[in-house]
């Protein structure tokens, strides 16, 4: 099942990178998409069911771990370290502020009947969790392409792969709340749910760690069998994925620490041939899964498990939109107060017109239980048209938007051995500075 999509993806590639204006026109998603569609109707048209829609079991398990991995391996450190707290910051605040938000807004509405299908409080905050978080694949297929500044990508990739945390909590929360009923809610429920974001975050980050460390060690004594070092990366970045989803702990969390501490540690341990393997071997199944997630996207959305309901989708996107960018706004005013370079008003447009969704919603809606929440067929659609909104409208513009307002660009160039000495001298050297008078400036002493 999985030949055809790579075989597309090898077609694909190679025609989508010769023709030098079609990147700049439509992003590479969005044609996978198309093709998933065309597919789609193809097979629903003749009858033919052998190819599935994209399940939850094959996405978390199969699917996403390679572009987590990948991303963590080759995450740019000092970026991502320096700009740690604003991060978390909009990772936490702000998806908890798009949840609530928008999901007590489509309730209100729905009050006026206007869905003209009751939406309870409890369906209409699930649902809103799910929608609410940016999605790390769509994120990580623009924003490479656009190749915006390292600032401003690390902020929204940073975010969309650290609120996984904030998702997880929330869905699994109100989940349990609908299950429950809301009158027997009581209020240590609601602590239980606001204790269960840090086990699942700090857990999920422990556990990627240790097994970083794990990998590490184990690099050690591969000398004599450099042809397996690549393995050792890829089954020990993956069983700390799965030792995660085991516990109940964020995998997406674990998969990127592990990610960044093998990349810190591993990397001196290999050779240049098991570098140069790893780093080509995890690209092409990055690539790979990513083609054949937004290919099944398109795929998916030829079914017969839809229930268009109008005024239900324009609101949700609406709301998205409006609420992201309230959102980016209110958060940076305060986070601009303790940062360096200040983030100015075009930075925070692209924050918020970056906030894409995308295949890790429509993972969760799709494990929704129907008998608990009978507004489930509503509810996928609704997911589908925001992801094509963001993913089609936002995505295809956002390259654009980024010319237009003289975004500054990323500009990748090899550093010579004589700005690496200098630059680790300096690291060390503001390590220590911080480690004498106690204040962290710039996260050195943690990176180093």
């Amino acid at each position: 099942m999985l030949a055809p999509p790579h075989s597309v993806r090898g077609v694909f590639a190679a025609g989508f990178h010769v023709t030098p204006k079609l990147h700049l026109i439509c992003p590479e998603s969005c044609i996978l998409i198309v093709i998933g569609v065309v597919i789609g109707l193809l097979l629903f048209y003749t009858g033919l069911t052998s190819v599935g829609p994209l399940t939850p079991d094959v996405f978390f398990l199969f699917m996403l771990p390679p572009i987590v991995l990948d991303a963590g391996y080759y995450m740019p450190n000092r970026s991502f370290f320096d700009n740690l707290g604003s991060i978390m910051t909009y990772a936490v605040l702000g998806t908890v502020w798009n949840a609530l938000t928008i999901g007590l807004c489509l309730w209100a509405v729905g009050l006026s009947g206007l869905y003209g299908t009751p939406v309870p409080l409890l369906d209409a905050l699930l649902f809103s969790s799910i929608i609410s978080a940016v999605d790390p694949v769509a994120v990580l297929a623009v924003f490479e392409e656009i190749h915006v500044n390292d600032v401003l990508y690390i902020l929204v990739f940073g975010e969309s792969l650290l609120n996984d945390a904030v998702t997880v909590v929330l869905y699994r929360m109100f989940e349990g709340y609908t299950d429950m009923g809301t009158e027997n809610i009581i209020p240590t429920d609601y602590v239980y749910g606001v204790a269960s974001f840090f086990v699942v975050a700090l857990g999920g980050t422990a556990v990627g760690i240790l097994w970083g460390l794990v990998a590490a060690f184990v690099s050690r004594f591969t000398h004599h069998v450099r042809a397996i070092e690549p393995l050792f990366v890829f089954i020990l970045g993956y069983l700390s994925y799965l030792s995660a989803e085991l516990f109940h702990l964020s995998g997406i969390l674990a998969l990127t620490f592990c990610g960044l501490t093998m990349k810190n540690y591993v990397e001196e341990n290999i050779s240049q041939k098991s570098h140069t393997t790893l780093k080509y071997g995890m690209k092409m199944l990055a690539n790979c899964s990513e083609t054949i997630i937004f290919m099944f996207l398109g795929v998916s959305t030829v079914n017969d498990i839809h229930e268009w309901n109008t005024w239900f989708v324009i609101l949700t996107i609406v709301f998205i939109t409006v609420f992201r960018s309230v959102g980016v706004v209110l958060l940076t005013w305060p986070i601009n107060r303790f940062r360096v370079h200040a983030l100015n008003k075009v930075d925070q447009f692209i924050m918020a017109y970056g906030g894409l969704r995308g295949a890790v919603a429509f993972a969760l809606v799709l494990v929704v239980n129907e008998e608990v929440i009978p507004t489930k067929k509503m509810l996928v659609t609704t997911t589908i048209a925001v992801i094509y909104f963001t993913v089609f409208v936002q995505g295809m513009t956002i390259g654009p938007l980024v010319r237009l307002l003289n975004v500054p660009r990323s500009v990748k160039g090899q550093m010579s051995m004589n700005e690496r000495l200098h630059t680790r001298l300096m690291d060390h050297l503001m390590a220590g500075l911080e480690d004498v008078t106690g204040q962290f400036m710039g996260n050195y002493k943690i990176r180093d």
